[in-house]
């Protein structure tokens, strides 16, 4: 079983919140702004915040900005990952990813079958890594945000959670782009 060993330091985390969305800004982003909450109430630091339209290519250049920058450890992005054909943030952070973490996925499902039972096959929430930087695509619904930080994001991000966390190995992520 997990558990959080107090013996350790926590260690903050540098995350950047993406919502994805035609219809709202930052005024109205419920979703962005239960992540921002949670983030910071973790002890986290919230590196940067903005919305992108449902737009493959935008999506895709933000992902490409941030995980390209040394103050961003973590990027979540928030809506698109549905079945309409405006949904394609779930193809935008493929585009980036060097590898996917499959498991991720199917965790949200089992988390999301609790909350809301079947209905939780739409989503397509998918977590992956690129240039040494963690990047999570949530559902766009504040429930949804909530259920993948309290249950999955918050105990990877945690250093002292064991037997194991994402912190702990982010100094290894990018070690095949490093020179031998």
């Amino acid at each position: 079983m997990s558990r959080i060993d107090e013996t350790k330091d926590f260690i903050p985390v540098r995350i950047a919140v993406l919502t994805v969305s035609d219809s709202r800004d930052l005024s109205q982003d419920r979703s962005g702004a239960v992540l921002v909450e949670r983030i910071e109430a973790a002890g986290h630091v919230l590196s940067d915040r903005m919305v992108v339209r449902d737009e493959r290519d935008q999506i895709t250049e933000q992902l490409r900005e941030w995980i390209a920058s040394p103050e961003i450890d973590v990027v979540l992005s928030t809506g698109g990952t549905g079945l309409t054909g405006r949904d394609v943030t779930v193809e935008a952070h493929r585009d980036v990813y060097e590898k996917e973490i499959d498991a991720f996925g199917t965790v949200f499902t089992i988390v999301s079958m609790k909350k809301i039972g079947t209905s939780a096959v739409q989503s397509r929430a998918t977590g992956g890594v690129a240039n040494g930087t963690y990047l999570f695509a949530l559902p766009g619904s504040p429930g949804a945000c909530k259920d993948a930080w309290d249950e999955i994001l918050a105990y990877q991000f945690d250093y002292r959670h064991s037997p194991c966390n994402f912190v702990e190995i982010m100094p290894r992520l990018d070690e095949h782009l490093r020179r031998k």
